[in-house]
């Protein structure tokens, strides 16, 4: 079976680099299983640090798209017109896309046009806001899937509620997981750990990239306002791409404890999640491997992709209300944050399912 996995940005390939480990595995085992790994955007996109793949011990892609930068019609058009090119040059029994990226929905439309079938990882998922482009995404993917791996009980059911046949779903876990639970033993401290006076389980970790929350300046500064004030004293580190450290200086807000620094390699950034006293997030994949660590997790956000995280898990949604996260900041520095339960299937198992299941 010759399998084409697609990534359309970074975080994909947290959650492909275990499906390529047990290919490998099940290759070792005789197995008659190969993969082609493509990447849409630029072989030069600075998103894919050096240090990338060597963390996620798998290989460079295949094949890049060379397709970025563009609105989202002239995106789906780019992508699905190279993709073409690239199943033309590079047949294969299935494509593998993961999540609700514009080039998830391009390239299922692509495969199933010539034929091809198509398994989504990360199924199920719904905000049930049509006006968000993901959710567009998410919804013409899982329509047009064969295999659809979701991570929980509630994907399922979100599945099944569209009408969904019950036997291209297959319930295997969360596939970042895998990959944190793979890593765990090779986190790497940061060199300027230290030089900052750090100690472990003694600081707050920051991370903000959603767009939406930056455009209203008055109710980020007050969000910024209200995580120093709470975290009284408390050293916050906030690893944070320009766009939102501009953003964020553009405020005029500094404080003694607040140190932001440049985005973390995978090693590192998993580290600092690691060893934090809790982490403040607006990213659903940090509150996923938060809910794996049992750190103590605030998401700037109304919904979660997977409600197991706060349904279960160390997880509280407070959405981008300051109010609501003065609240969550009280309990966590008094040190009454509720203790969060691993949900079924995080186990670190998932990919070696989804191979399985593929194979049979």
């Amino acid at each position: 079976m010759k399998i084409t996995i697609v990534a359309g940005a970074r975080p994909n390939f947290m959650k492909i680099a275990p499906i390529t480990h047990a290919i490998d595995a099940a290759r070792a085992q005789g197995k008659r299983i190969s993969y082609r790994l493509v990447y849409t955007g630029k072989r030069d996109d600075t998103s894919l640090d050096p240090s990338l793949f060597a963390d996620l011990n798998m290989k460079k892609p295949d094949a890049y798209l060379g397709i970025s930068g563009l609105n989202p019609t002239e995106l789906t058009v780019g992508i699905m017109l190279a993709f073409e090119h690239e199943l033309t040059e590079n047949p294969t029994h299935l494509v593998l896309v993961v999540d609700d990226l514009t080039a998830t929905m391009s390239c299922a439309i692509v495969a199933k046009k010539q034929g091809i079938k198509v398994a989504h990882l990360v199924a199920g998922t719904r905000s049930f806001d049509m006006n968000m482009p993901k959710e567009v995404n998410r919804m013409i993917t899982d329509g047009l899937s064969d295999y659809l791996f979701t991570a929980g009980m509630v994907a399922n059911r979100n599945l099944n509620q569209t009408g969904t046949e019950n036997e291209t779903v297959y319930y295997v876990g969360n596939i970042l997981i895998d990959t944190i639970r793979y890593n765990r033993n090779r986190l790497i401290k940061p060199l300027w750990f230290p030089v900052l006076g750090l100690k472990e389980q003694e600081y707050i970790l920051f991370t903000m990239n959603r767009h939406a929350l930056l455009r209203n300046k008055e109710n980020l500064r007050k969000l910024l306002e209200t995580l120093i004030q709470k975290a009284a004293g408390t050293p916050i580190v906030a690893p944070l791409h320009t766009y939102v450290r501009d953003a964020i200086k553009g405020l005029g807000i500094e404080a003694p404890n607040l140190h932001i620094m440049p985005p973390q390699s995978y090693l590192a950034f998993g580290y600092l999640m690691n060893k934090a006293k809790a982490i403040i997030t607006d990213s659903g994949n940090v509150a996923e491997e938060a809910t794996f660590l049992g750190i103590p997790c605030i998401t700037l956000n109304t919904y979660a992709e997977h409600p197991e995280t706060w349904r279960m898990g160390t997880n509280e949604l407070v959405g981008e209300d300051p109010l609501a996260l003065g609240k969550a900041m009280d309990v966590l520095m008094q040190g009454k944050w509720k203790q969060g339960q691993l949900p079924e299937r995080w186990d670190g198992r998932t990919a070696e399912r989804i191979v399985q299941i593929l194979l049979s």
